[in-house]
């Protein structure tokens, strides 16, 4: 075996009905909390209204940013920065998919540092501190496992670039996967979301640095997708479905964390950074079949496992 690390330095909160715990999460880390959404309107509204009133129960201050976009930009983080340095915000709370969770922890290091997110990305000297705000998160998709992971994705409309600070810091503190605020996603979204799901785990299993510790999530991740995304893209309010895909979503994003990820994320980064209209699910499911062509020489053994858990009538071949 080979020798390998695992670090997870987040508090999961997995459950229908966990949602009600937001604001006594929170009120452990601040009382002075920034919450982080897409627009306050259609099905979510409701429940960031329910978000805000558990955070008041609890004694939290809300300010709220709903100027979260689906590729979040770096002018949608500054904008939402600047509501937190004028709101005095000491926690983020990101609700939402990974868009929502990817801006809290953009916002988390932009409030409270020179310059702007941009310049902490993962591959520049510049890094974000101690002085970075705590992050929260509920997830309301099962897809990107931002919730479990030290990444934030946006995109500089600018340079039509797309790219990510990598670091511990960002590292939500807490995070509420409740499967219930899941049902009400449409087909597509589900179908997307949950594409990337098998792509976190598959690409963290194909990974130089997968270990038998991700191996193990990878392939429970792949094994739950296989069975229960069909079903839920068909009946979303298949609870029962929704909670076996969220759990695939958090093994997955735990994977991705202590793996990482593979080609076609960086090719699906340079799709969106140029058409931000595209959702990332969908830009990886175009490069798969051609990634899959390319890579499985390399990992035949590999390929052959993930194989039979989508095609169980597969044979395996004793020879040799």
């Amino acid at each position: 075996m080979k020798p390998f690390n695992y670090f997870q330095p987040t508090e999961i909160h997995f459950g229908t009905g966990r949602l009600s715990e937001a604001g006594e999460v929170v009120a452990k880390y601040g009382k002075r909390c920034l919450l982080v959404t897409v627009p306050m309107e259609g099905v979510l509204a409701p429940l960031f209204d329910k978000v805000k009133g558990y955070l008041k129960e609890s004694g939290v201050n809300v300010e709220h940013f709903d100027g979260v976009v689906p590729n979040p930009t770096t002018d949608c983080v500054s904008a939402g920065a600047e509501i937190a340095r004028a709101f005095r915000a000491d926690v983020t709370l990101g609700v939402g998919g990974g868009s929502s969770i990817d801006t809290a922890k953009a916002i988390a290091v932009e409030a409270t540092h020179p310059g702007t997110a941009w310049d902490y990305l993962w591959f520049k000297d510049s890094q974000p501190t101690e002085q970075t705000l705590p992050i929260i998160a509920v997830a309301t998709t099962s897809g990107t496992g931002s919730e479990v992971t030290q990444v934030a994705v946006m995109t500089n409309t600018a340079l039509k670039a797309k790219s990510a600070i990598f670091n511990t810091r960002i590292y939500p503190k807490v995070s509420i996967i409740d499967p219930e605020l899941m049902v009400t996603l449409p087909p597509h979204v589900t179908a997307s979301t949950g594409f990337d799901v098998f792509c976190h785990a598959f690409e963290s299993y194909l990974h130089s640095k997968a270990s038998p510790y991700t191996d193990l999530l990878a392939l429970e991740a792949i094994r739950l997708v296989a069975r229960y995304l069909p079903v839920v893209v068909e009946d979303g309010s298949n609870l029962g479905a929704r909670e076996a895909m969220a759990w695939a979503s958090t093994l997955a994003g735990l994977c991705i964390a202590n793996a990482g990820v593979t080609l076609p994320h960086g090719i699906g980064m340079t799709i969106g950074g140029q058409c931000p209209q595209v959702m990332h699910g969908e830009a990886l499911a175009v490069t798969y079949p051609e990634f899959t062509r390319f890579t499985y020489p390399y990992a035949i053994g590999r390929f052959a496992a993930v194989g039979r858990i989508l095609n169980p009538t597969l044979k395996v071949n004793r020879r040799g």
